[in-house]
Formats: C-alpha cells, sequence, structure tokens
C-alpha cells in the first residue's frame, strides 16, 4: 500500500471514530421508559420541531428556548431534573408530582429497583 492510499484511510477512519465520539455524547442519558414516561406527562416542558432544530417550550408561560442541535436534549433533560427536584417526591413505592400549590396531582407506582434507582440518578430524589 502507498503512502497516499494510508493517509487517505487514515483520514476516513479518523473521521468515522470522530463523528461516533461526537454522536455518543450528544446522546442523553438512557432513561427508565415506563417511569419517565408517566413523569413526563406532568412536566411543563416540551419540544417543539421547528426548521431550524428543536425549541423547548415551556407551558406554563409559553416561553421558548432555542439551544443548539447539539444541546438540545442535554438542555431538556437540566431543566426537567430541576423541575423534577422541586414537584416530584418519593414515598414508599410511589412517586407523588406535586403541582405549584404543594397539591399532590399524581401517584406513579415504583414497580422495579431501576426505576428507583432512575429517580435518584435522575431527578436527584
Amino acid at each position: 500500500m502507498s503512502i497516499k492510499k494510508g493517509l487517505i484511510f487514515g483520514l476516513i477512519a479518523a473521521s468515522l471514530i470522530l463523528g461516533m465520539i461526537s454522536m455518543k455524547r450528544a446522546m442523553p442519558n438512557p432513561k427508565e421508559e415506563r417511569i419517565y414516561e408517566a413523569i413526563k406527562v406532568y412536566s411543563p416542558y416540551v419540544l417543539e420541531k421547528r426548521i431550524g432544530g428543536l425549541a423547548i417550550v415551556d407551558k406554563r408561560d409559553g416561553e421558548k428556548e432555542k439551544p443548539s442541535a447539539t444541546e438540545a436534549l442535554h438542555r431538556m433533560d437540566e431543566l426537567e431534573q430541576t423541575w423534577g427536584k422541586k414537584h416530584i417526591r418519593v414515598e414508599g413505592n410511589q412517586v407523588l408530582v406535586i403541582g405549584d400549590n404543594n397539591q399532590s396531582i399524581a401517584k406513579i407506582f415504583i414497580e422495579t429497583q431501576k426505576e428507583r434507582e432512575f429517580l435518584k440518578n435522575f431527578f436527584g430524589i
């Protein structure tokens, strides 16, 4: 193999590796599907598709936040985590979703230990 072919092969391999690393960095942390989807219904934040990428909309006041495409999912996680620390409590085997006026909105049963660990790691509760 000549030096030219080696350099071309090396550049292609390096770009593929860098692409995979950047894609892995852009992906949000994995979540427990059942419990996350049940809690997400009560979250005031919604992802909205727009021409330039994604926007995060606060349902309470309609405020839009437009992070870059690579940071949108990470920013959504940050907002949900800060909301969850104030509005989610774990009591026994149940997750209580608390409204702005400290009234219980919903009770969600925790089925597995993985769901409990997810709540502890993701929301810090």
